[in-house]
């Protein structure tokens, strides 16, 4: 019974490891950007001085929700459950304001972008949440027939 549990906790470490090494990248490149915007913000009075005028609110809508989905990636480094959750959740957010905003029909190589980085950043989210469920498993004892 031990060694089944040990290669399911060995996979278990797996999985978490490649969600980690995965997020990590993702979540540097977020806090160079969150960085870059309000150093520019603090330097210049304006986030981006290259914003056009009247920019529509539903444009700036999927990258804010991507970032709060990278916001959950780090917060799951510590909880699994809590943080795959609102990765995943802001994901489908982004997911359901591009359907809306941007069908994937229109001009297609050059839609498809925002949908593959959104797999891009929920895949990890995905990886920790089974990490999570995994572990829960894990502890729950299973009764021998």
């Amino acid at each position: 019974m031990t060694k089944g549990n040990d290669s399911r906790d060995r996979v278990t470490k797996w999985i978490r490891r490649i969600a980690r090494i995965w997020a990590f990248p993702i979540v540097v490149y977020a806090l160079i950007m969150f960085t870059g915007y309000g150093w520019n913000w603090v330097t210049t009075g304006v986030a981006d001085p290259h914003a056009v005028e009247g920019y529509p609110f539903i444009e700036a809508l999927p990258p804010i929700l991507m970032f709060l989905s990278v916001l959950g990636l780090g917060i799951a480094w510590r909880w699994e459950r809590l943080g795959g959750t609102i990765a995943i959740v802001f994901e489908l957010a982004v997911l359901a304001v591009l359907l809306i905003d941007r069908p994937i029909t229109d001009d297609f190589p050059r839609s498809a972008v925002p949908y593959l980085l959104s797999m891009i950043v929920t895949t990890p989210g995905v990886l920790f949440l089974v990490c999570w469920w995994r572990s829960r498993r894990r502890s729950i004892p299973i009764e021998s027939v």
